[in-house]
């Protein structure tokens, strides 16, 4: 990875879209040079996916709750069955494992705190858990859609 490629990353993560004549033009190389670049960092992962970023309200899905997760119960089979259990459900969009006070952390949007509520009494009845809590998110305050760079 050169500093050409950070510049390619740096124009594609904040806008997948932009035409490969732009990024060409202002990185400083030809449009080839710059294609194969772009399909090398698509080949070996650097690029994972290009997508959408859709408003969330805009679709009904106002609510964001993070839910914290703690388990008693650490054996393979649980983490199996649980990991099943979050990749049914598109409404859950992020799932961390974490070292602290809970072991899980579940980002999930809802269009109501009701609706939200039915189905958090359903996922209580499909895993074991010794302690779970809600927080409901009242304000974006920063979302980056995008990665630091000066790290490379």
């Amino acid at each position: 990875m050169d500093e050409i490629d950070k510049k390619i990353l740096g124009i594609l993560q904040k806008n997948a879209t932009t035409p490969l004549s732009e990024i060409s033009k202002k990185i400083g190389i030809s449009s080839t040079p710059c294609w194969n670049r772009i399909k090398k960092m698509e080949e070996n992962k650097t690029i994972a996916a290009k997508v959408t970023i859709i408003n969330k309200e805009k679709i009904n899905l106002p609510v964001t709750v993070f839910l914290s997760v703690s388990i008693g119960n650490h054996q393979e089979a649980w983490l199996n069955k649980f990991n099943e259990i979050v990749m049914q459900y598109d409404q859950i969009t992020e799932v961390y494992r974490l070292a602290g006070s809970m072991d899980y952390l579940l980002k999930i949007v809802a269009p109501s705190i009701q609706e939200y509520d039915k189905f958090q009494q359903k996922l209580i009845n499909e895993f074991e858990f010794t302690h779970m809590t809600s927080n409901i998110s009242l304000k974006v305050l920063k979302k980056n859609n995008y990665l630091p760079l000066e790290f490379i």
